[in-house]
């Protein structure tokens, strides 16, 4: 007994501990009452002095004033009381000046009266000069930055994501999430990136602050503390500061999913041993696509196109290279991986780093390799004058390449897209859109993770099928969980129904709505593109692709069960309560 008197007295006294003292809980610090206070005493330390002067010049006014005799009105001698020498002083320091009161003064107080006056503006001047220093110094805008940006964070009320890091990736991710009603925060060190992002055309206010993502007092400040924040997205450029991320999330907020980027695999297995993050390398997941395109074009153009940020069509289908030597230009992380992957399809590879001050020509450039009878290039380094220069003069030698080239900086977009590659990177927008598969749809993601076994018919088959119901244009996923609350009208039914029975339109059953089902997962299992006989049971989750309306009908047909009960059978019943009861009364009878 006594020691269960003792568990519970801990538990009690310990809440956030268990009975081996071990804790159960992180706390994190609140950053609004931390910061709330910072601009205040900034202001009062930096105005101490100022202050003060002006105190004591107010002080020893009053003080002469009290003692510098005077006279009243009958023309006895008189001292002016402390309350009527502050209510002067007062009416003189403001500048409003109501005249001599409560009578005219002696000489002696006019006197004195002059020198109070002089000194009252000396005292001023040094204030106000104070106060404009404190408005131009730094840390002080840096404090009022740092509250507005508080008070905004802690106004939100709805789930937002921390996107720590907002160049090139963060663009594209938070217009897409934007586009798609969600909120962000943005914590990014550059000042020049967080000033574009505030004067950005964005639906919703999007609260930003300049800082190291690193931190973790920072991090807290930009909503990690909030309950409101559903994931961390760590995009900067710097993979220790990813890694950082990664580590602060893990131990303050473990509840919370991360995703992180990074082009290091060591640095990808030190964040994978940091909580769960889903970690994204770029170079590693543009080798695994070029696989399945050398593979299957068809499929890879299919995993292009619904992963898309930007609309439109799926992405013109390129020939499969011949086959023969591959040549990697780049000995970095990107040109390491590259060389991996395609040696891992049968390729013979070699891998030459570029002498840029070597001679004019390519062959001079990449000494040692025969361009001439290679099959395809590589070009991988983080240099686009140098990709280009060594693209321009291998297809001088070699025009049937297939050329394979890295992009480094926006700015040189146009020229590469001029080269007409036939498989190109850009390593924020494959960040951005993996980040957003994983974020809009996590069944998209489970579909994606199964196309690089497919073959190049079946993937051909699919996005014929895809472009007979969303045309040109991206097609529009969307979940369909068969619960009580997202399916009321399939669950209660009780007998079972098709799929190709629940995409027929409730209007007229002879159309078929605008829909393809991608994936089925039923216990855990997946299945890729269930045909029409396939009967769906509670628990089953579905996800399919099409036009925005075919969602919104399907949505009628799974809550109605006239809709439903049409689209099944084709017999029309009442939606009404009354109707159903009259029914049910009839049949039954």
């Amino acid at each position: 007994m006594a020691n269960l008197l003792t568990v519970f007295w801990h538990l009690v006294a310990h809440p956030d501990h268990d009975r081996l003292g071990r804790r159960l809980r992180v706390d994190v610090p609140d950053p609004v009452a931390t910061r709330a206070s910072a601009t205040i005493f900034l202001v009062l330390r930096r105005m101490r002095a100022p202050l003060v002067v002006l105190i004591v010049i107010f002080a020893v006014s009053m003080l002469g004033l009290t003692l510098v005799p005077g006279q009243d009105e009958a023309g006895r001698p008189a001292r002016l009381s402390f309350f009527q020498a502050f209510y002067f002083m007062s009416s003189t320091a403001t500048t409003i000046g109501f005249g001599e009161i409560p009578g005219p003064f002696t000489p002696q107080q006019r006197m004195w009266v002059t020198f109070c006056i002089y000194l009252t503006v000396i005292g001023w001047a040094y204030a106000i000069g104070s106060l404009l220093a404190l408005l131009q110094d730094g840390s002080f805008r840096n404090a009022l930055e740092l509250r507005r940006f508080t008070r905004k964070v802690a106004r939100l009320r709805e789930p937002f994501l921390l996107l720590a890091g907002y160049g090139q990736t963060g663009r594209l991710l938070g217009q897409a999430l934007d586009d798609r009603g969600r909120r962000f925060v943005v914590l990014d060190r550059d000042e020049l990136t967080v000033e574009e992002l505030e004067l950005g055309t964005y639906y919703a206010d999007v609260p930003a602050l300049v800082g190291d993502a690193g931190d973790p007092g920072l991090l807290a400040t930009a909503g990690l503390a909030s309950p409101y924040c559903e994931g961390v997205v760590a995009i900067t450029n710097d993979d220790q500061v990813n890694l950082a991320v990664c580590l602060a999330t893990a131990l303050l907020r473990p509840d919370v999913g991360v995703i992180a980027r990074t082009s290091s695999r060591t640095v990808g297995h030190r964040m994978a041993e940091v909580g769960h993050p889903v970690v994204i390398n770029p170079f590693d997941r543009f080798g695994d696509r070029l696989r399945v395109a050398l593979r299957a074009p068809s499929v890879y153009r299919l995993l292009t196109w619904l992963t898309s940020t930007t609309g439109g069509g799926p992405p013109e289908l390129t020939a499969s290279p011949p086959a023969g030597r591959w040549v990697v230009c780049g000995t970095g992380r990107f040109g390491q991986e590259i060389s991996d992957d395609l040696r891992g399809e049968g390729f013979d590879v070699d891998v030459v780093e570029p002498l840029v001050d070597r001679g004019d020509a390519v062959t001079d450039v990449l000494p040692g390799t025969d361009l001439a009878t290679a099959a395809g290039l590589v070009a991988a380094t983080d240099s686009d004058t140098v990709n280009l220069s060594v693209i321009a003069g291998a297809r001088r030698l070699n025009p049937q390449l297939f050329v394979v080239a890295r992009e480094n900086q926006p700015a040189s977009s146009p020229l590469y897209q001029a080269m007409d590659l036939d498989a190109h990177l850009i390593a924020p927008d494959m960040v951005a859109r993996e980040a957003l598969a994983r974020l809009g749809d996590p069944m998209l993601w489970d579909f994606l993770a199964e196309l690089p076994g497919r073959s190049e018919r079946w993937g051909a088959e699919l996005v014929e099928r895809l472009r007979g119901v969303c045309g040109d244009r991206t097609p529009h996923l969307w979940d369909v969980h068969v619960t009580v609350d997202d399916a009321p009208a399939l669950v209660q039914r009780g007998s079972p129904v098709s799929l190709g029975a629940l995409l027929r339109d409730p209007v007229d059953r002879d159309t078929r709505l605008a829909a393809v089902p991608l994936l089925l997962v039923r216990d855990g299992r997946r299945r890729l593109c269930p045909g029409d006989d396939v009967e769906l049971v509670a628990g089953d989750a579905l996800l399919l692709a099409g036009t925005a309306r075919a969602h919104h009908v399907l949505d009628t047909t799974l809550l109605s069960d006239a809709a439903l009960e049409y689209a099944v059978s084709g017999r029309r019943i009442g939606s009404g309560w009354v109707w159903r009861r009259l029914v049910a009364r009839a049949f039954s009878s």
